[in-house]
């Protein structure tokens, strides 16, 4: 049936940003489909904990400005799973400001959490999927690395995402052979802790609605749906 494409029984995957909005969305809807799903983030509250209530989870904390956490990261997944399927990128920042004062320091930070963190948990992961025989990458872009954003001024994170749909493309060419599909996701505005500043912004939110065909904002779930279909149905896809 085709019902079955979406299952992912005897699927590892590792969630980073998982604690939360979109990774949160996409790791309940990997474990729905039957994956065992390992959670990493900062902190898990206890409303996220519930979220995935019922479901083959384990919740890993995680810094992304540790350049070392990627690889321990890994490392877990595959000492308590003894595999590793699906790897989604999903933490990520966006901190707004002018370029002409844009502090080093943010710039920096976005750029590790956005894009370093992004490569290295790839590069992590490249190794068990080609020893299984395949494997799944989905990173978590934004239409903000294809488009620039008004009215906001975020030119570091429309930069980092920008970076990790060509890091998306490119590892898609170079690993295809190996049987690992590598692709990415762009949202436009999804209602999550990240965008709320805006949504509830008087100024920023008419514009933000206004360029939407919908007419509104989209929700995590409507993302995750995208997202577990990408790595059950589609094995061709990269």
């Amino acid at each position: 049936m085709i019902l079955d494409r979406f299952r992912l029984d005897d699927n590892v995957a590792l969630v980073t940003g998982g604690t939360r909005g979109i990774g949160l969305a996409i790791a309940k809807a990997l474990g729905e489909a039957g994956a065992r799903v390992v959670v990493a983030g900062r902190t898990m509250k206890d409303d996220a904990r519930q979220e995935l209530a019922g479901l083959a989870f384990d919740f890993h904390a995680a810094e992304m400005l540790d350049e070392k956490a990627p690889d321990r990261l890994v490392a877990d997944t595959l000492a308590k799973a003894g595999r590793l399927d699906i790897l989604v990128n999903s933490a990520g920042i966006a901190i707004h400001g002018d370029s002409g004062d844009y502090p080093e320091d943010i710039w920096r930070q976005t750029m590790v959490i956005n894009v370093d963190a992004v490569f290295r948990c790839c590069r992590a992961a490249l190794a068990p999927m080609r020893r299984q025989g395949g494997g799944a990458i989905l990173n978590v872009g934004s239409i903000s690395g294809i488009v620039s954003n008004i009215p906001q001024n975020q030119v570091a994170y429309n930069s980092s995402k920008a970076a990790v749909h060509m890091m998306t493309k490119s590892l898609a060419s170079e690993v295809a052979a190996d049987n690992i599909r590598v692709n990415a996701v762009a949202p436009g505005y999804i209602e999550t802790d990240l965008s709320r500043g805006g949504i509830e912004n008087p100024e920023w939110f008419p514009i933000w609605r206004g360029m939407t065909p919908m007419g509104r904002v989209g929700q995590p779930e409507e993302v995750a749906a995208t997202a577990r279909a990408m790595q059950g149905s589609m094995p061709f896809l990269t």
